[in-house]
């Protein structure tokens, strides 16, 4: 494990001074005071920005059932040895699976792949909208419901061997992608693996900026769960590796201070230092950053919960708020220098029928997709390449000569195979949604709680 570098005399910023507030026009200060002063590094590809876009709560199987060339099937099995045909479901449809670490211990059964049955479903609005809890996991979206992501990964390259890292539900999936693991310190035993939550069953918890009362279950080696902890932790991420070498970033969410999906406020050594002021929100300033010429080097993109595609949560925009994501990207002068990841935090519940390779107690988790867009990805391509989050992050270490983060990032394959950087970069052609980012600039800053496991 690296050695532990951020500087402890540094000091808070005060909220006033980030978030919303923060100045537009630059990106926060290192902590690093050393290194070269310089935006990217000059590595042996043609990428200098990469856009982390995050979705939610989605398996391959779900999500790009029946693609061409992928590998997903129409029918699955249960606990009872049946076969359970997946039914075709909107996007917006009205309920929620269980996809806390039990659930996922009850999905894998022992590597069968065959316990969705027993996943636990929540209902909004009418019962009648639900389907039986039985059969609840066993569905598909349909394709009519996400044209726009079907155009991407018909356009570009469609990983469908991406395993979530971690087996369990938002918080500490965020936590993967941003660092490589979920563990509460440096070189502990102990990985987060639950959504935090207060005593009172207060939204918005996880992170630094938690209430007091807070708390996140971890799981030990032997994959016991409890010694709940407060969801903040002196931990690496990669924001230290960025404000290490002068590598500017941007984490962009909905709304400010803590919360399930706002990792790096998890991250203490960050969130107190000077570098939170690249924590910023709502997500849409990402469209006057890339309209301004203030893309970052390295940029997460988060979403609200109505954009999420989160089951039970999402009003059925998240295919056009990528999209529209993508197009300001590429209509921009930063496309040809550009590499967009679109990925899905965790299973959500869904059926999937690839095993997962077991490492330890909390990892890996089930299939995820991953569309991977740059003017060098590969062609209508689907990458059957084993990934897991810390590929991601051995991507960003790669292209702009950062040292490994020396967690799950060291073991997981790269993206090369989604590229071919001897073509010329392609022109940028539209993707199709029905709203455009003029709708979602429009929107009222959502605070919804975005994920309520259980």
């Amino acid at each position: 494990m690296r050695r532990f570098f951020a500087q402890a005399s540094v000091l808070a910023f005060v909220l006033a001074l980030v978030g919303c507030s923060a100045d537009p026009s630059t990106f926060a200060p290192s902590t690093h005071q050393n290194g070269p002063s310089i935006s990217h590094v000059q590595g042996s590809s043609p990428i200098r920005h990469v856009v982390i876009i995050v979705q939610e709560n989605r398996t391959f199987d779900n999500l790009f059932n029946g693609f061409p060339g992928a590998d997903t099937v129409s029918t699955g099995k249960n606990s009872s040895g049946k076969t359970v045909v997946l039914a075709e479901v909107p996007m917006a449809s009205r309920y929620d699976l269980g996809h806390k670490h039990r659930s996922w211990v009850e999905d894998y059964h022992r590597g069968a792949m065959d316990g969705f049955n027993t996943e636990p479903v929540k209902c909004y609005g009418k019962r009648s909208g639900c389907p039986p809890p039985g059969s609840a996991a066993y569905a598909f979206v349909a394709r009519a419901d996400i044209t726009p992501y079907w155009q991407m990964a018909q356009s570009y390259t469609l990983a469908d061997e991406l395993f979530e890292t971690s087996e369990g539900p938002s918080f500490p999936a965020h936590q993967y992608l941003i660092s490589g693991t979920s563990t509460i310190a440096n070189g502990s035993p102990y990985r987060a693996s639950e959504n935090a939550d207060d005593e009172d069953d207060i939204g918005h918890q996880g992170g630094c900026d938690s209430l007091a009362s807070s708390s996140v279950e971890t799981i030990d080696a032997q994959g016991a769960e409890g010694n709940p902890v407060f969801p903040c932790f002196e931990r690496i991420s990669i924001m230290d590796l960025l404000n290490e070498h002068d590598v500017s970033w941007r984490y962009y969410e909905p709304f400010g201070g803590a919360g399930e999906w706002h990792a790096v406020d998890a991250i203490k050594q960050i969130r107190d230092g000077p570098s939170y002021a690249n924590v910023v929100w709502p997500s849409t300033r990402i469209f006057n950053d890339v309209r301004n010429g203030r893309l970052a080097s390295v940029a997460y993109v988060i979403p609200t919960a109505k954009e999420s595609d989160h089951p039970g949560r999402t009003d059925g925009t998240g295919p056009s708020w990528v999209a529209s994501v993508v197009n300001a990207i590429g209509a921009s002068k930063y496309w040809n220098s550009t590499a967009i990841v679109v990925l899905w935090d965790d299973w959500g519940g869904w059926y999937d029928h690839v095993p997962p390779q077991k490492y330890n107690s909390f990892e890996l988790g089930f299939r995820v997709p991953m569309i991977v867009i740059s003017p060098y990805a590969k062609t209508g391509y689907v990458s059957h390449t084993k990934y897991e989050f810390g590929s991601v992050l051995k991507f960003v270490e790669e292209t702009f000569g950062l040292p490994s983060l020396d967690t799950t990032d060291t073991r997981a394959n790269d993206l090369s195979d989604c590229f071919d950087y001897g073509r010329m970069p392609r022109t940028f052609a539209r993707i199709k949604a029905r709203f455009s980012k003029q709708y979602f600039l429009r929107q009222a800053i959502d605070g919804e709680s975005p994920d309520d496991d259980f």
